[in-house]
């Protein structure tokens, strides 16, 4: 119990150093990982499962050599296609505004730097820690959440490459 106490209260230490734009990496890097490990566990899983009912439906169809089969089949292809697609614009976008958050608590941070040597007349390093603190800490909790969304980023275009590539196999004439 005491192990668990001592990181809330480090954890709790290291957010308020960082200043309130470390909330917005925590949320963004949150809601990031929620949608990395849906499609982690889909790759591993779900889409296998949902590759069986497409399949099901095609072998269900009387006749694969009509019109209305092709048809049918590019739907099916698409669909596949766009659940295989899902959700990975948004992890690259999630990627791509953790360093942005970083930026801007670089920005507010160094604001801060800025007013403490306005007030105190620039001679004042203690008065300026914490603002250089804002200033670093969102920087470094915004790459590393992009650098870990980066990581994460090609496992899952590897694994999305991978399913595509499967789809043709699986509804075939």
């Amino acid at each position: 119990m005491y192990a668990i106490t001592e990181a809330f209260n480090t954890l709790r230490d290291f957010m308020s150093a960082g200043g309130s734009v470390l909330w917005l990496i925590a949320i963004l890097a949150a809601f990031m990982w929620a949608i990395i490990l849906e499609r982690i566990w889909y790759f591993n899983a779900g889409h296998k499962v949902y590759m069986d009912e497409l399949k099901s439906e095609w072998d269900s169809l009387s006749d694969h050599t009509t019109w209305k089969a092709d048809a049918i089949k590019e739907k099916l292809t698409s669909q596949a296609r766009t659940e295989v697609n899902r959700y990975l614009p948004l992890i690259n976008t999630c990627v791509a505004l953790a360093p942005l958050f970083g930026l801007l608590g670089t920005v507010t941070g160094m604001i801060e730097v800025f007013q403490v040597m306005a007030f105190t007349g620039g001679g004042d390093a203690r008065s300026m820690a914490g603002g250089v603190s804002k200033a670093t800490l969102p920087t470094m909790a915004g790459m590393t959440t992009a650098l870990s969304g980066v990581f994460a980023t090609i496992y899952l275009n590897s694994a999305r490459n991978r399913e595509e590539n499967l789809i043709k196999d699986t509804i075939r004439s």
